[in-house]
Formats: structure tokens, C-alpha cells, sequence
């Protein structure tokens, strides 16, 4: 007699992909001082809609592992808690690595609208979602989590799209357009506003970041006849051309790295103080890190950043912050570092560029910025 085949065995939704205690685990060592709430029972696709939901999901986030969820049930609430990882920590130092998931990859695991409904409506509820104690690169209120929002919304638009969802689909675009237009109005107002010059910066780097999210999104569409018209439409239309070009005629550009050598100092990590504002005005925040026990490890971090990464000034800026809270203080901290690094640190290029006062760092970054709004004064890019 033939023994019967075992049963199949039925994978969770994530098998192939970072398990969610795994993410949980992430989170909790790149973000150890968020405070996750006591679990709520329900779905977790269902939690987002509050100013606190992705803390909320985060808290709650072993509802995904009950047996009652269907595949794309699993599916659903696996993008809220990825999305939800991704709010906590795409502005600290070590992000989640779940971008392509959430922008492509989940929203192709099913053919079904009816499926991503939910989850596009989850991506709106985002947009509400507070950045407080996760982010302090928000500037004029517009940040880089606007971006990571709508990209998400556009790998919705375009899988929304090849499966001939139109009424889904519009809403996507409208979200996407509504946002556009609202951070044009931000850059306008603040290019109009006397003295404002070194927000605008902040505002032209945020946007041009944006940008760059919302090209990432559309990198997953599939160019097909119902896609392709609305790609070039929002090339266009999403091109913030006025604020990349002072992102990049001001030289801010290079401060848009993912700073690397930051990643590593866990001593930045026990604060949300301590997380990283927008490069390259960074004085304060190295006034701040100079009074940590372990101020030396992120000195180390700055100066290794220093001779590897060309043309930005956020770590020299860093550093003369460190410098101005006290130069015995900051001798010490050099002191404990390698040798290699203490001597970049006592001369060359480092010390020469660190030692250039704040008002006059300033002073020059406000004149770059006066000087290409001069050169698009009354156009329209």
C-alpha cells in the first residue's frame, strides 16, 4: 500500500522576504528609543489610520502571525508593518532595507484590486502620519518621509494601472499631483521670503530628494500602453526643476549621501535628539554630540567621512560644532581616537575647513542661494 503524501506545507505571505520579527528586530537596534505600545487587537492594515499608526502597528505587530489570515490578508498587513518600519527609521542612521518592497514588489504579489485597495489606502493614511521622535529633517513642512510616501503611492498608480483600475488609479494620481503642487507652493513661498535663504536650501535639498523618490517608484512600473502616458506625465510635471538646480548650483548636492560612516556609532543611537538634521548645516548638532561620553566615536566617524566622501561640508560643519562647546573637550576626544585619524584631525584639510566660523560658512551659502534665484528670477522651469 502507497503511504499518502504529507500535506502541503501552506508558506506565510513573507517567506521569501525579511521575516517580521527579523524587522521588528531592526527597528528596535537602529531606534532603541522608541517606545512601542501595548498591542491592540486587528488587523494591522486597519491601524494606520492615526497620526501614531505606524507606532502603533509596531506594537502590535504579531496580529500578522495569526493562523485565521488568509494569503492576502497576510499580504496586506506584511505592507503595513514594512511601511510602518520604514516611517520609524528611514530618517535614522541604519533604515530598514524594505523600500522596494513597499514601492514594487508587494503591490505586483497579487492581481486582485480588490487586494490593494486596502494597502493604497493605507499609503494615504500615511501621508498623516507624525514625524515626531523619528525625524528632524522636516523643514517647512515638507520632509524626505513626503517623498517616501509618494513613491509608494506611485508604485500603487502604476500596478493599479496595468490591471485597468481607473477609479484606484485616479485617486493615486491625485494624492500624487495634490503633493506636488503643496511642496511647489513651500519652495515658492520660502524663495519669497526676505532672509529665509538657508531653509530654502533646506527646502530645495528636501525636494530634490523627493524627486528622486518619486523616479524610484516609477522605476517598477511596467511600460505598457495604460502606464506609459501618466509616466511622462509625472516625469514632467514632478520635476521640481527650480529646486534641483539650487540643490545643484549651490553644491548641496553633495550633501545627499547616505552618510555611511555614521552608521556604525551606536552611540548616536540611544536618542532621537541625536538623529541627523538636513546637511550641511550640521553646527548644532556636533555642539550636541560633543557633551556624549563617546564623543570620540563620532568624531572618528566624521573625520574617516571627511577624506572619503568629496566635496560635502556637513562633517566639517559637524566638527567645528564639537570645537566651539570646548577646545580641551575636543582635545581630549581627539586624543581617543586612532592615530591616523587623530593627525587628519589636528591639520590639513579637516582642520583648515572646520575652523571657518559659522556666521561666514553661513554667510557664503546664503550668497550661493541669493545668486541662483537671481539667475531664474520671474521664470517658470
Amino acid at each position: 500500500m502507497t503511504p499518502a503524501e504529507p500535506p502541503a506545507r501552506i508558506y506565510p505571505a513573507w517567506s521569501k522576504w525579511i521575516a517580521p520579527d527579523t524587522l521588528i528586530t531592526q527597528v528596535r537596534n537602529t531606534a532603541p528609543f522608541l517606545a512601542f505600545p501595548k498591542p491592540e487587537p486587528g488587523r494591522l492594515i486597519e491601524l494606520g489610520d492615526s497620526p501614531d499608526g505606524f507606532i502603533r502597528i509596531l506594537g502590535s505587530w504579531r496580529n500578522l502571525l495569526s493562523e485565521t489570515l488568509t494569503p492576502e490578508e497576510q499580504l496586506q498587513d506584511y505592507f503595513a508593518l514594512c511601511f510602518s518600519c520604514h516611517q520609524a527609521t528611514v530618517g535614522t542612521f541604519v533604515p530598514t532595507d524594505v523600500d522596494a518592497k513597499i514601492r514594487g514588489v508587494l503591490w505586483r504579489e497579487t492581481k486582485d484590486p480588490q487586494v490593494l485597495r486596502p494597502m493604497l489606502q493605507f499609503a494615504f493614511h500615511a501621508q498623516k502620519w507624525t514625524e515626531e521622535g523619528v525625524s528632524l529633517k522636516g523643514v517647512r513642512g515638507v520632509s524626505g518621509h513626503n517623498g517616501e510616501h509618494w513613491s509608494v503611492i506611485a508604485g500603487a498608480l502604476g500596478r493599479l494601472l496595468e490591471l485597468g483600475d481607473s477609479e484606484g488609479a485616479g485617486l493615486a494620481l491625485a494624492a500624487i499631483e495634490a503633493e506636488i503642487e503643496r511642496e511647489e507652493l513651500v519652495f515658492d513661498r520660502v524663495a519669497a521670503e526676505k532672509d529665509a535663504e538657508l531653509d530654502l536650501l533646506r527646502v530645495a535639498m528636501t525636494l530634490a530628494h523627493n524627486r528622486g523618490d518619486l523616479t524610484q517608484g516609477l522605476g517598477f512600473w511596467k511600460k505598457i500602453p495604460a502606464t506609459l502616458p501618466v509616466m511622462e506625465y509625472l516625469q514632467t510635471h514632478g520635476k521640481f526643476d527650480r529646486a534641483v538646480k539650487m540643490y545643484q548650483e549651490t553644491g548641496i548636492s553633495a550633501e545627499g549621501h547616505r552618510h555611511y560612516p555614521l552608521r556604525g556609532v551606536k552611540t548616536l543611537r540611544q536618542s532621537a535628539a541625536l538623529l541627523l538634521p538636513l546637511c550641511p548645516f550640521l553646527d548644532d548638532w556636533g555642539a550636541l554630540v560633543a557633551k556624549l561620553d563617546d564623543s570620540h566615536e563620532v568624531l572618528a566617524a566624521l573625520v574617516s567621512g571627511c577624506q572619503k566622501l568629496d566635496n560635502q561640508n556637513g562633517y566639517y560643519r559637524a566638527i567645528a560644532g564639537m570645537m566651539s562647546v570646548s577646545q580641551g573637550a575636543f582635545d581630549r576626544a581627539v586624543a581617543r581616537m586612532p592615530n591616523a585619524l587623530q593627525r587628519a584631525a589636528r591639520g590639513g584639510e579637516i582642520r583648515k575647513l572646520a575652523d571657518v566660523p559659522r556666521a561666514s560658512f553661513e554667510a557664503m551659502m546664503r550668497k550661493r542661494a541669493r545668486t541662483v534665484l537671481a539667475i531664474f528670477k520671474g521664470k517658470r522651469f
